[in-house]
């Protein structure tokens, strides 16, 4: 039985015995087992996600020999077997070994799980805490190896940073440190930049961006030692606009830019750096609803007379909303962006750029690939916000009476 197949000519009919049919069919086979042995066993969702890719690829191979002259959809097919051998195949991964990585922000959300991830898998974790004496230090303490380690680390004070680096000096020695994980990070209140006091801007770019470099400029001596690794941790608002995140995206995407020129810099020292952008997960960053109150009203405090008539107070009241909401719209289990991590701690050839969520890498394509009216639309549909501001409220209803 012969399969139709679609041809410049439409009434062209290829049978599946035809050479160039068998040849893809065969060049399929044949890359998709060699492939498919190189990953772990236990690794079931990344063969699925592989196994789809190899359907694809046969699509895109039968249709190449299909459409195309035979030596023209060899060529295609090929560059399309590699491009899928680079990006789906699993990637060799070094062993533990009792390595050190630092993380900072390690109170809590993605740092306060990373550092429980990495000291079950063996690692030595040095975790860099805001309070020492606080609830997230404590369940460390209880619930880790003796090999994890926590120490009081404000990364805006540069004295802690300090001496985070001389314990940790003398506690690796010779080996070098293995990784640093820049994770701390705060959001502030999230509102229309015009509303957003200067302090805001200076605080997340003190702690999101300028604290990382410092950290990072402390401890790169130790990363030289051991070749090691540098990651991170920034935003999907790192990479995209993103309404509301004036403050918190422009100190992300500061941090981004930072770890791209490391990585070109650090290459000749063998060290490996990677950011990742999270997207849509759970962390508890947004903070209480007592942090909301006292960062409203500091908000509104410092407002002129006219941005607050024009915005007014019920649109900034509405602002609470989108906070309050956040943590529904967003996926409690961290365990892709922990993985991920993972990735760009052992793997031999890390990623430059890893975008865990669902919708990371999607916003991510879209703003870069795509008409800019289409991007904000999308973005638009992602934050929808029903509140108006009262000037235009006020606009709006005089043009109907009109």
């Amino acid at each position: 039985m012969s399969v139709c197949l679609l041809s410049r000519r439409m009434d062209t009919y290829i049978s599946v015995a035809d050479p160039s049919v068998l040849l893809c069919l065969s060049m399929t086979a044949a890359f998709g087992i060699i492939t498919f042995y190189k990953t772990k066993k236990n690794q079931v969702e990344k063969k699925c996600v592989f196994a789809r890719g190899l359907l694809l690829l046969l699509l895109l191979g039968i249709l190449c020999f299909a459409t195309l002259k035979s030596y023209v959809g060899l060529i295609l097919f090929s560059m399309a077997c590699l491009i899928c051998y680079i990006h789906l195949s699993v990637q060799t991964m070094l062993p533990v070994d009792n390595k050190a990585v630092l993380i900072t922000g390690s109170d809590s959300g993605i740092g306060h799980a990373l550092a429980k991830y990495l000291d079950n898998l063996g690692f030595v974790v040095f975790a860099g805490v805001l309070n020492k004496k606080g609830a997230g230090a404590e369940e460390l303490k209880r619930s880790c190896s003796q090999r994890l380690c926590v120490l009081q680390l404000d990364i805006t004070n540069s004295a802690q940073i300090k001496e985070a680096y001389l314990k940790i000096s003398e506690m690796v020695q010779n080996t070098g440190l293995w990784g640093v994980v820049n994770n701390a990070g705060i959001l502030g209140f999230p509102a229309d930049g015009e509303l957003l006091p200067m302090s805001v801007y200076k605080q997340c770019m003190d702690v999101n961006f300028f604290g990382h470099v410092e950290v990072t400029k402390m401890f790169l001596p130790l990363l030289r030692k051991s070749k090691g690794r540098l990651i991170n941790i920034s935003s999907m608002a790192g990479g995209i606009p993103m309404t509301r995140f004036a403050a918190y995206g422009a100190s992300k995407a500061a941090l981004s830019m930072f770890s791209g020129v490391m990585r070109q810099e650090l290459a000749k020292w063998g060290i490996k750096v990677a950011a990742v952008h999270p997207g849509g997960f759970r962390t508890g960053i947004q903070g209480t609803s007592e942090l909301w109150a006292k960062q409203e009203k500091h908000l509104l405090e410092n407002l002129t007379p006219d941005v607050k008539k024009d915005y007014g107070e019920d649109y900034i009241e509405a602002l609470k909303n989108f906070l309050l909401h956040m943590p529904v719209h967003c996926a409690p289990d961290l365990s892709p962006v922990l993985e991920d991590v993972l990735n760009a701690l052992l793997a031999k050839s890390p990623h430059g750029l890893y975008t865990p969520g669902k919708s990371a890498y999607l916003a991510l394509c879209t703003f870069c690939y795509f008409p800019l009216w289409l991007y904000d639309l999308y973005i638009g549909k992602m934050q929808s916000n029903k509140s108006v501001p009262s000037a235009l409220r006020a606009s709006e209803a005089k043009n109907k009476n009109t």
